[in-house]
């Protein structure tokens, strides 16, 4: 494609100023939510095996944090700051924080009446139970406070005076206390970092043994009922949770002379007493204690959110833990391709044929035995590679680290400004410092969110690059639960593409255009307005374009008056993006051959892959970027052209299409922006693209029909 510095959709036939409506756009904000919703539907279909709906609403919980401790904090700083700076689709930021409270308010209405309405009663029937301490019998309560005096008492924090919010941590459960007089008494911290939120009631070893019975007890259930053994002389105390979310960005204050990661360390330990955003308190709390913790805190009324039920249903992760196999999805084999099985040289194999690999249906060990193989072959020279979200003892870092120790240069690209991972990439920095690995991180103004490895290896017709491009982490445990590509070639071009990229991020250089890269923040938005205007006059002279994208996130304006564009000039536009969509379908002259589907199922749909027709020459990327501003505009993203004709036909049919097609796991976005669940027509077949992928894992490397290797 292009390489020139700007490439412009020709919007004036499409009336430029008109694609500016912002009745024509959704609300970022808004449509973050309605993506929660839909995990929050996952909790409650009963076709879901029990445990995985109790992580699905776990997982609302926690994105329902991070939602307010950045982007709620986000437009809470713009209003602190004055500013009336309005969204695409026309809103300012007190009004977004408003519509926001409108849709979350039922939203977390209906995720309390799940757990206590649905999960709860079923788990019970499992012989899982959540007790309250009221039904507990009087040798179960007894033992229970034993526990709690021996144990957790230790460690209650009593904080005396209001005036000590600076101390209340963020997203921990506390006990605001009442006196008998219905005045202020103290707030407790509880101990639920130490020993968890759901404590496990003891058993007799014999039941302990058979595994059979699982009975847990809330925290803050069992502390409020030994206020005696916390205030021996007080008595008609009451006690009330609540919960508290603060600002979870970092603001790096970078100059000349600053230390990057003293910058990021000093950042990390302002996240704990960050501003508050947000105030979760119990139904039951009397309005004066309600007004006390909100003015204290400095929070209005549409940052305080009222609960029947448990706060922090996130805490529920623990249940997910309990190994009972029947309660959860059923495990499958990856498929491995026989010529990437350990007991044959990888090198020799991707000599041979570019392959891709689809996760979790493939196995991420390919990867891993690679890193291994490469760790010990005399013939390696030098890996690279970008570290973004780590997973804990990682078999990838250990590879990296025996590599290194075996005299090979590595060098790792360290992201240290992943959002809550920054802490665990300092500490990995380290680790990797100590075993000779090159780490590489001080980028302050972009993040280096590609995933990308390149191992140059000696062998006797000279240098050779292995290069391995990607949508998701190098790591070992998301890859079990997250759907994502990865491409291996030995293509010499590409290689030294992607060895010109390492050296460009590691001195600090994004000026270079490459032919098979599509490299953020340099080119790849041009590129992919280019590909789209391309599109378009292909359709103009054939009545044959189209247009099919497989993304997280959509939300950059300019991205998605292109694609208003192409639907104008009748091009079939299908859309599957999993969570946040700015882009409104449906509207008449404007986008109604668009179509948005949105896939939420057993494992997370994490892959980015953008096929273009270009009448019948066709072009398909893979890779780590969404269409989203700071993608496009704040990272290091790439976004690689597939070269191999068979590969790109294989990953249309076998991958993106097979998603375009599920009539079971996929919502459509509507013109109003609510989502609609697809049912399989009069006729039609049920397709689950999730389930399909897993029963005909593997069918991408039979069908492709790889031509041999021309690299050599």
């Amino acid at each position: 494609m292009s390489n020139t510095t700007s490439i412009n959709i020709d919007v004036n036939r499409a009336q430029e100023k008109r694609l500016d409506d912002p009745n024509y756009y959704i609300n970022m904000e808004l449509s973050w939510i309605g993506f929660n919703a839909r995990i929050l539907e996952e909790a409650r279909d009963e076709w879901n095996p029990l445990l995985e709906r109790v992580k699905f609403i776990a997982i609302c919980g926690s994105n329902l944090d991070e939602f307010f401790m950045t982007r709620i904090a986000r437009l809470l700083k713009k209003i602190a700051k004055g500013s009336q700076e309005r969204s695409v689709d026309g809103m300012t930021p007190l009004e977004q924080i408003l519509a926001t409270r409108k849709e979350i308010l039922p939203l977390i209405e209906r995720h309390a009446n799940c757990w206590k309405n649905e999960l709860l009663p079923a788990l019970a029937k499992e012989n899982i139970t959540v007790w309250k301490y009221a039904d507990l019998s009087t040798k179960v309560k007894n033992s229970l406070r034993e526990y709690f005096k021996t144990n957790l008492l230790p460690h209650i924090k009593i904080f005396k005076d209001v005036s000590e919010a600076s101390l209340i941590e963020n997203l921990r459960i506390y006990l605001c206390t009442e006196s008998s007089n219905k005045q202020f008494h103290s707030i407790m911290g509880l101990p639920s970092e130490k020993f968890g939120r759901l404590l496990k009631i003891p058993q007799s070893p014999y039941r302990e043994q058979l595994n059979l019975e699982h009975d847990f007890i809330f925290i803050e259930d069992l502390t409020a009922n030994c206020l005696d053994l916390i205030f021996p002389n007080e008595q008609g105390l009451t006690t009330y949770p609540f919960r508290l979310t603060r600002n979870g960005e970092i603001d790096i204050i970078m100059d000349e002379s600053s230390d990057f990661l003293g910058s990021i360390k000093k950042g990390l330990t302002k996240r704990k007493t960050g501003f508050p955003s947000r105030l979760e308190i119990d139904i039951h709390t009397p309005d004066t204690l309600k007004k006390t913790l909100m003015d204290y805190f400095t929070l209005s009324n549409h940052l305080t959110y009222t609960f029947d039920g448990p706060l922090g249903l996130v805490d529920l992760w623990c249940l997910h833990k309990i190994v009972r196999p029947g309660l959860k999805d059923p495990t499958f084999l990856p498929s491995i391709l026989p010529l990437l099985t350990p007991e044959k040289s990888l090198f020799t194999t991707i000599a041979k044929r570019d392959i891709v690999l689809y996760h979790p249906y493939d196995g991420f060990e390919v990867i891993i035995d690679l890193l291994k193989e490469a760790a010990q072959d005399p013939g390696v020279e030098s890996i690279c590679i970008t570290m973004y979200r780590m997973d804990a003892n990682s078999p990838i870092v250990d590879a990296l680290m025996a590599a290194a120790q075996s005299g090979k240069k590595v060098t790792a690209i360290v992201e240290l400004k992943a959002k809550f991972d920054e802490e665990n990439n300092i500490l990995l920095v380290s680790k990797l410092r100590q075993a000779g690995v090159l780490t590489v991180y001080n980028f302050p103004n972009l993040k280096v969110h590609a995933k990308l490895c390149l191992i140059t290896r000696r062998e006797k017709a000279g240098l050779v690059r292995y290069s391995h491009i990607g949508s998701g982490n190098y790591n070992a445990v998301t890859a079990k639960i997250y759907g994502d590509t990865g491409y291996l070639t030995v293509n010499p071009e590409v290689g030294l593409e992607l060895e010109e990229l390492f050296h460009s991020i590691i001195n600090g250089l994004h000026d270079k255009d490459f032919k098979h890269l599509l490299v953020a923040p340099k080119s790849l938005k041009n590129e992919i307005l280019a590909r789209i205007n391309r599109e378009i006059d292909v359709h103009q002279k054939t009545g044959k374009g189209y247009l099919a994208f497989k993304l997280n996130n959509l939300e950059d304006k300019d991205i998605i008056k292109a694609l208003y564009c192409a639907s104008m000039a009748g091009i079939k536009v299908e859309l599957n993006v999993r969570a946040l969509c700015v882009l409104r379908p449906g509207i008449a002259e404007i986008s109604k051959n668009i179509s948005v589907i949105s896939i939420v199922g057993r494992f997370l749909e994490h892959a980015r892959i953008y096929y273009f027709e270009n009448g019948g020459k066709s072009d398909l990327l893979i890779g780590s970027s969404d269409m989203m501003f700071r993608n496009l505009n704040e990272r290091v993203e790439v976004l690689f052209s597939v070269p191999d004709p068979q590969i790109r036909r294989t990953i249309f049919d076998y991958m993106l299409k097979i998603h375009l097609k599920d009539n079971v796991k996929a919502r459509k976005l509507l013109p109003d922006s609510n989502y609609q669940r697809i049912t399989p027509k009069p006729g039609e077949t049920s397709l689950n693209s999730q389930f399909w992928l897993i029963q005909n894992r593997g069918i991408w490397h039979e069908y492709a029909a790889y031509i041999p290797s021309v690299y050599r």
